[in-house]
């Protein structure tokens, strides 16, 4: 299958490079509506906003369905013309306009089902930031409030630097939540984007799931599983050219090639709005496509270790340039696996749920019998094995990268590596 047909419209969320007018459309998780265990206090030290038409940081959890503090139409200092949303629900703005006083706009940077990021300048902390204004919708309000409480409590217990994205403010603007964020640079996705999906070198590979693990490994601490692990949510600084190879004189296309490499190593994870309670199990679907674990396809019930099925999956496409499993359909997918990591043992399938039932037959995956056509037998057949997939792109460390995801592509989630224990692995020494 085409790379790039398999990974089109990825949902972007701030980066400062983006392809601005596309949208994911792939499978959506459903959003989280509410959080049982995560403190409702707003009185921190980050919210000392004091904005024309907005509500204040320290409001209570209950949200108005609809107006601003402003009266249509009308002006407050430092506060643009009143524009409608578009008929999605997202803020409309001119680049320049203010977003309160405090906040200046620069430039759009993503988009996505949530609304939109944009580059603002702070102008009391002098700093550039990243401020993501979420739809003006009600279920879009709430998973923004949702991913507030969780910015805010990973804030508290982050005495070492957790590689988690931080939160500089929230506030609500015209009826649109707007969580301000420390300014990143551009996604991991963006690097292999932008490097045409050339692997990256496996010391790099290393480095940066060192730090994946160690962050996933923080936030199981605290009882939360991200639920969305992947390139597009992890962020880094920007990148720097350096020469690649060069083409030969007698080519049309002489000159020197360059690859884009992070300035730094140091990598934080965004995109908290989907978090989970870790102490009980779920049933919802989660994750992106190419990063969902089995048991959420099959309807086993998930919890922390669907995490580490999504790192898996980050560390091969990673050292190989390309998404292990580029599909959009379910028994597909799990034929991709077989093929890729081996038969799906029978006790995992046997205890599938009456939805994924459709895709066993006689205690086996029903495939090639049940693909949709021929061209998804091919495709299938066309992927590799974990191993030769690994030996063709690393070239030094290669067993023990094979190891390492070999335990953290395990099918039964009970069996797969927990992050504190894979940071442990050789391959990090």
């Amino acid at each position: 299958m085409d790379h790039h047909t398999g990974r089109n419209s990825r949902e972007m969320d701030y980066v400062s490079e983006s392809s601005h007018g596309q949208l994911d459309r792939r499978p959506r998780k459903k959003p989280r509506l509410a959080w049982e265990s995560l403190s409702k206090d707003r009185s921190g030290d980050y919210f000392k906003e004091d904005p024309a038409n907005a509500t204040s940081c320290g409001s209570p959890r209950i949200l108005p369905d609809h107006t601003s503090l402003l009266l249509k139409g009308s002006l407050q200092k430092g506060s643009p013309p009143w524009r409608d949303d578009d008929k999605d629900g997202h803020y409309m703005f001119a680049v320049g306009d203010n977003l309160t006083p405090r906040y200046k706009i620069s430039r759009k940077i993503g988009e996505g089902t949530f609304g939109q990021v944009l580059e603002c300048w702070d102008r009391e902390a002098k700093e550039t930031v990243a401020i993501k204004v979420v739809r003006s919708i009600k279920k879009y309000r709430e998973s923004a409030m949702v991913e507030i409480d969780v910015l805010q409590l990973l804030s508290r217990h982050d005495k070492s630097g957790s590689h988690c994205v931080k939160i500089r403010n929230w506030f609500d603007y015209r009826n649109h939540i707007c969580i301000v964020l420390e300014m990143l640079g551009p996604s991991l996705y963006d690097f292999l984007r932008k490097n045409s999906y050339h692997p990256l070198p496996v010391d790099l590979v290393r480095e940066l799931g060192r730090q994946l693990l160690e962050c996933v490994a923080f936030m199981h601490n605290l009882n939360l599983i991200h639920t969305d692990l992947k390139p597009e949510n992890i962020l880094s600084s920007d990148y720097v050219k350096v020469p690649d190879y060069k083409v030969s004189s007698q080519s049309p296309r002489e000159g020197t090639y360059y690859k884009r490499l992070p300035k730094s190593i140091n990598i934080k994870v965004i995109d908290f709005g989907s978090m989970a309670n870790g102490l009980r199990k779920h049933n919802y679907i989660v994750s992106t496509r190419h990063y969902r674990a089995p048991e959420v396809i099959l309807g086993l019930g998930w919890s922390y270790a669907c995490d580490l099925w999504s790192v898996g999956c980050i560390l091969v496409e990673l050292c190989s340039g390309e998404a292990l499993f580029q599909t959009h359909e379910n028994l597909e997918h799990l034929a991709m696996m077989e093929r890729v990591l081996g038969p799906l043992p029978p006790h995992v399938l046997k205890r599938a749920d009456r939805s994924a039932e459709k895709y066993i037959r006689k205690g086996t995956l029903n495939w090639p019998e049940g693909a949709a056509s021929r061209e998804s037998i091919k495709i299938v057949q066309k992927l590799p094995r974990l191993q030769n997939i690994v030996m063709q792109h690393v070239d030094h460390s290669a067993g023990d990268l094979i190891n390492l995801l070999q335990g953290l592509l395990k099918y039964d989630p009970a069996n797969r590596l927990v992050a504190r224990d894979a940071l442990r692995h050789p391959f990090f020494k």
